[in-house]
């Protein structure tokens, strides 16, 4: 009899497969670097400057990154029978918000479309990923196990918006009659407030549950 603990693995290794080849798609648009191409062409007032060029494909080339290393964190098989494979992803995946993902996220952020609804709702993001992960960093150094898991729940809970804003852009524009750029407004606070409150709801039952 297949158990539901298996089930739930499956679940959530299909999950992170539907994510990471959604993630590469996204990726591939920009290989080989081109500046007039997706997303970019909605841009052309600031992809001309250098600093916006650096912050943008880094923020699109390490993304990928942070997401699967992101996921390896929770695996209980991972801590517990190969600690050593989940220290390195962990290390790759806080050297890749901290110093890469993180900064450039924030300069998109400031930069982003739709006004300063968008702008806010991305710096705000931003600031947050890397605050819960560099927290998760100094709690682990610390040995405080518990809150290091806690940070990175909360960080990776950041890390999945660049999912599911897709998703509920999709959802919006394909279920009410709306324009492009409100949509793009909404999207960008539905795409992490609610994973955010998803985690700490998670952290909160977890907590009174130990």
């Amino acid at each position: 009899m297949i158990s539901t603990k298996y089930i739930v693995q499956v679940l959530a290794y299909s999950a992170l497969f539907f994510f990471a080849v959604l993630m590469l798609q996204i990726t591939l648009q920009y290989i080989p670097l081109d500046l007039d191409v997706a997303f970019l062409r909605i841009k052309q007032d600031v992809i001309s400057y250098r600093f916006y060029q650096v912050a943008f494909f880094t923020h699109v080339y390490t993304s990928m990154f942070a997401l699967i290393a992101g996921f390896t964190q929770f695996s209980l098989r991972l801590r517990t029978k190969n600690k050593e494979v989940h220290r390195l992803f962990g290390k790759v995946y806080i050297i890749v918000i901290l110093a890469l993902s993180g900064p450039s996220g924030l300069i998109m952020g400031i930069f982003a479309n739709g006004g300063i609804t968008s702008q806010l709702a991305f710096v705000v993001l931003a600031i947050l990923w890397w605050w819960f992960t560099f927290r998760a960093f100094i709690l682990i150094k610390n040995r405080d196990i518990e809150r290091h898991r806690q940070f990175m729940i909360r960080s990776f809970a950041l890390t999945l918006s660049a999912v599911t804003l897709r998703l509920w852009k999709l959802g919006l524009t394909n279920t009410i009659d709306i324009k492009p750029m409100d949509a793009y407004r909404i999207v960008a606070w539905l795409g992490w407030v609610p994973n955010l409150l998803i985690a700490e709801m998670y952290i909160r039952l977890r907590t009174f549950g130990q």
